[in-house]
């Protein structure tokens, strides 16, 4: 792959995050459960990607190889993490991002997985291998950090609690982790599809316990809401892993994070300015 398609890719899969933050963030709002909203959106996302490998053969093989590689354990455990940390990641958006806003969830997401990117490429963590931590890829961190920086809200970013800025840091670091486990899943499997099944199958177990857990201490979640539209954040994240499965392994992490930040930041501004979000649910408001 050219790395122009490769970096188009990234670009692509950080709008596909801003879109679905908006979506899971506004479903959050009405299941009044920004962990129910996670839930939702990864089973819509498990069903699609199950029903294509059921009906792929080679892809019902690679499941197959997931299985007895678990069973020998020459498929280590941290290569079947990806799938908690996009639960985090959801859950996380449903939780925050109708009271931050995308511009500003994204500054937190941005800056963990600039760090975290340059950690994970320095242990050789992702597909591509040990990737040396140079000058210039510290520099295009540093920089990207700066470019979503000015996309600040002062009020916002004054009146909202410091757990939920914190947050989106964390779900930047376990981006950037999901992303390099889930390529090394998909090369170690030969399968990008079936590593992206893997991880909805895993954060979807995650989702459920967490589900029961809010629950058993808050009660029920308010009724599923009729809008289609809001059903959409689980084949949008469907697609961006699939894709990220594909593109770091020609990248790295943190380059194609660099990438992922550009398309994130140009369409969370936009976001923000064409689809302002409404106040978050008043559920779950400290983790």
């Amino acid at each position: 792959m050219p790395l122009w398609v490769a970096l188009l890719g990234a670009g692509s899969i950080g709008m596909m995050t801003a879109i679905q933050a908006r979506i899971n963030g506004l479903l959050g709002v009405a299941v009044d459960d920004g962990i129910y909203a996670g839930l939702i959106s990864f089973t819509v996302g498990l069903v699609l990607l199950a029903v294509v490998v059921l009906l792929l053969r080679q892809e019902r093989a690679a499941f197959g190889r997931v299985w007895r590689g678990i069973r020998s354990r020459s498929i280590p455990w941290w290569m079947l993490i990806g799938g908690a940390c996009g639960a985090f990641t959801v859950s996380t958006q449903g939780l925050t991002v109708a009271l931050l806003g995308v511009s500003l969830f994204t500054v937190g997401v941005v800056a963990g997985q600039a760090v975290h990117g340059l950690v994970l490429d320095r242990l050789g963590v992702g597909p591509a291998g040990v990737v040396a931590v140079t000058r210039g890829r510290i520099a295009g961190g540093v920089l990207a950090l700066a470019a979503v920086a000015v996309s600040l809200s002062g009020e916002v970013l004054a009146s909202a609690p410091l757990w939920m800025l914190v947050l989106p840091f964390l779900v930047g670091a376990g981006i950037a982790l999901q992303q390099a486990v889930n390529g090394r899943l998909g090369q170690r499997i030969e399968a990008p599809l079936t590593a992206t099944f893997v991880s909805f199958l895993i954060g979807t177990a995650v989702l459920v316990v967490a589900a029961l857990v809010s629950a058993a201490v808050q009660g029920p979640p308010a009724p599923l809401p009729d809008d289609w539209w809001l059903y959409l954040g689980g084949p949008l994240g469907a697609g961006y892993i699939l894709l990220s499965v594909i593109v770091v392994a020609r990248t790295g992490v943190l380059l194609m994070g660099l990438g992922v930040v550009l398309g994130q930041l140009v369409t969370s501004v936009a976001i923000d300015l064409l689809w302002p979000g409404r106040q978050g649910p008043r559920r779950g408001r400290s983790p």
